[in-house]
């Protein structure tokens, strides 16, 4: 079988994608279910209600705030911020998802498990686009990431992945986030008296980046994969005499960085560097590049 050909996908099995697994697969859950509908803090805006929903029985969303909806191509172009054509080039080129078949209930669902076939250095042109997209070099990706071949529901994908302290995988690429087990946080240690602290593997990458040209970085780094993973990450951060703190800019990140404070004082919110955007990846992207060198002259 060649794994690094995956057989092109019609529009109609994407749109019969299961919109729910497909916000899953993103990082998105839903806030509250009311029999079919599935209500989300919305992915196309900032929100502190859940107003998105989706209908899981005729697998349609809709943005109350926005007040569009559609299939998922109609959300993808939205999501993704690029046209038709791009997204189902770069959808046919990267991986398949899984086809709606029939409507089923969250009692009679099961998480399928990922099995890793093969890993090995980032080849994949649609990969390589994405980093580009993202704003991350190669050089700095292969680092720390392997280009991951996996099996999910008898069919096989591949994405960039980031290995974590236990040996499971972080697996991004434009269509899909998830995690292979055992799911856990990721240490790089360099015996440095201070350590940063991200949620995910592509704003650490990107702080990588901001410092691609310094000869040395005096730092450790914790990865949370999950901001859940707070409290598991905090004796390895807390043998550190400073705590920097890049979580998201979101209502969550920012209270789990109030939450530190209440613990010590040795940990600092340096999330203002990007406070107009998401994460530090979110303003690599759409700001980064014109203003990288005055950000450099901030972050230690």
């Amino acid at each position: 079988m060649d794994i690094r050909k995956p057989p092109k996908i019609s529009i109609r099995d994407i749109k019969e994608t299961d919109l729910v697994d497909y916000l899953f697969k993103l990082g998105y859950q839903p806030a509250k279910i009311k029999g079919v509908d599935y209500w989300y803090l919305s992915p196309l805006r900032n929100e502190n209600t859940s107003s998105f929903k989706v209908n899981r029985k005729i697998n349609r969303w809709y943005d109350h705030g926005l007040g569009i909806g559609g299939n998922l191509i109609d959300f993808a172009i939205l999501y993704n911020n690029c046209s038709v054509g791009e997204f189902l080039q770069q959808f046919n080129e990267t991986l398949s998802f899984h086809r709606r078949d029939s409507y089923k209930s969250e009692s009679d669902k099961m998480q399928p498990k990922i099995k890793i076939l093969q890993k090995h250095s980032i080849g994949s042109v649609a990969l390589l686009r994405y980093l580009d997209q993202r704003r991350i070099p190669l050089d700095i990706t292969e680092q720390f990431c392997e280009e991951v071949h996996y099996e999910l529901n008898n069919k096989i994908y591949y994405g960039i992945g980031f290995k974590n302290d236990s040996g499971g995988y972080e697996i991004r690429n434009p269509y899909f986030k998830a995690s292979s087990s055992p799911k856990n946080i990721t240490t790089i240690k360099q015996n440095a008296k201070e350590v940063a602290v991200f949620e995910g593997f592509f704003d650490f990458l990107s702080f990588m980046a901001i410092h691609k040209n310094q000869v040395k970085i005096n730092s450790d780094f914790t990865i949370l994969n999950s901001v859940s993973f707070f409290e598991k990450a905090r004796p390895f951060m807390e043998q550190h005499e400073t705590i920097r703190l890049y979580l998201d800019r979101d209502t969550t990140g920012q209270n789990y960085s109030r939450y530190a404070f209440s613990l010590s004082d040795k940990y600092s919110d340096v999330s203002d560097l990007y406070k107009h955007y998401k994460d530090l990846n979110d303003w690599l992207v759409n700001f980064g590049r014109s203003q990288k060198r005055n950000i450099n002259q901030k972050i230690r």
